[in-house]
Formats: C-alpha cells, sequence, structure tokens
C-alpha cells in the first residue's frame, strides 16, 4: 500500500486542556489527491493545517507526512522539512511587499535545496506557473506586489508554493476575498496545475460549494473529518 501524503492517527489539540479544539481519530490524504476541506468559522480549520504543517505540535497523536513522523522532529527540523516539501498558500497570502512579484515566487528556493535542484532554470520556471495561473508573468515579474490587485496577489502566493513541484500544497482560504467568477477561474488553473505535478493538496474553506473543483470532500466536525453529506468520500 503506498505511503499516503498526509495521514493522522488519533490526533487531539485544544489552547486550553480542558477544551479540546481538534480530535481526530483517523484521516488521510492520499499521494496526488486533492481534498477539499471546510467547516464553520472556529471549526479549527486553520488549526488543522498549522498542525498539518508542523507549525503547531499536538497534544496528543502522530502526525506524519510523506511518511515522515512530524511529532518525532524538533521544531527545526519541522521547520527544514515544510521547507522541502510543502507550500503553502495563506489566506492573506503572506508575500513580501519589498519583493518584486518573481522574488517573492523565488523565495522558497532560498530554503529547501530539494525544491531548488528540481528546476534548471528558477526564473523561467516561476514565469511559466504565473502565466499558468493566469498572470502575465514577463509583464509583472519586476512589480512590486504591493502594485497588484488581491486577484493577481493571490496568483502569486500560489505560484510560490508550487515552485519546486512540492509534493504537498496546504491551502487556507485563499479565496475569501474573490467573487464567484474570480474563485472558479484561479480554482480550476490551480487544480489543473497540481494535477499536472501530482501534487496533493488540502484545502480549507467555509465556502462547500468550491468542492467540486477537488477529488473528494470532507468535513471538519467535533468528532473528526469526516465524509461531507452527500458526497463521494
Amino acid at each position: 500500500m503506498a505511503v499516503p501524503a498526509i495521514e493522522l492517527r488519533d490526533l487531539a489539540f485544544g489552547w486550553q486542556a480542558a477544551e479540546p479544539l481538534l480530535s481526530i481519530p483517523d484521516f488521510a490524504v492520499s499521494r496526488g489527491e486533492r481534498v477539499f476541506l471546510y467547516g464553520p468559522s472556529g471549526s479549527g480549520k486553520s488549526t488543522l493545517l498549522g498542525l498539518v504543517g508542523g507549525v503547531t505540535r499536538p497534544d496528543r497523536g502522530v502526525i506524519r507526512l510523506l511518511g515522515e513522523d512530524l511529532t518525532a522532529m524538533s521544531g527545526s527540523q519541522r521547520d527544514a522539512f515544510r521547507a522541502e516539501h510543502v507550500g503553502f498558500i495563506f489566506q492573506l497570502f503572506n508575500l513580501v511587499p519589498y519583493l518584486s512579484v518573481l522574488d517573492n515566487v523565488l523565495l522558497p528556493l532560498r530554503f529547501s535545496r530539494r525544491r531548488r535542484e528540481r528546476i534548471d532554470d528558477p526564473p523561467a520556471e516561476a514565469r511559466r506557473l504565473l502565466g499558468a495561473l493566469g498572470l502575465e508573468g514577463e509583464r509583472l515579474a519586476g512589480r512590486h506586489v504591493t502594485e497588484l490587485s488581491v486577484g493577481q496577489q493571490q496568483r502569486v502566493a500560489a505560484a510560490r508554493a508550487l515552485l519546486g513541484r512540492a509534493e504537498i500544497l496546504v491551502a487556507d482560504e485563499p479565496t475569501s476575498a474573490l467573487d464567484a467568477d474570480a474563485r472558479d477561474s484561479f480554482l480550476s488553473l490551480l487544480m489543473r496545475e497540481c494535477a499536472a505535478a501530482r501534487t496533493s493538496v488540502l484545502f480549507v474553506s467555509h465556502d462547500r460549494s468550491l468542492g467540486r473543483h477537488f477529488d473528494r470532500v470532507v468535513a471538519l466536525t467535533a468528532t473528526g473529518v469526516e465524509p461531507a453529506p452527500g458526497a463521494q468520500s
């Protein structure tokens, strides 16, 4: 059996020990699978992504990415593993305002030898990704990201996360500021690029209508991660 991209076992976490926010007995994302996870505001979606990314440690349980146990690693080891294998798209994008579009996209390669070695010509690949995600890479590459619209900044953040063919992409409600047409266009482009790179995706949002772009839709509940009502699991 193939090792999952993401695997959670007996996971529990709470900001206060007496009030657990998350309790997930069993959840996995297969290699190359694109999973949409939804839940209401305050349900712990962003907290779960922080745990999966190794930013936060669980109170109990095991988190494995690509077969490696994050919970057995030190903080610096988790940071290094995340840089090598995981791309993040944040809700507020977290772009560096004083860097150009191109330099923002290239930023992960400063921290990841593995992702850098996968690319023969990093600037050319950065421009290709920008174009694949609906931006004119050549025209915008030298501009500062503060000059871009919200939708353009979103595409820059996605290109940055994908550069170097990260095995796992984690996205935290990155489409919340866009209208319906812009969301659908962006997600179609993003999923096409992830499919081409065989990137596993865990995408969280409170907007269940976005689930049609993904292979599987699941819900974050008080008792764990469960198949969404009416969705195929």
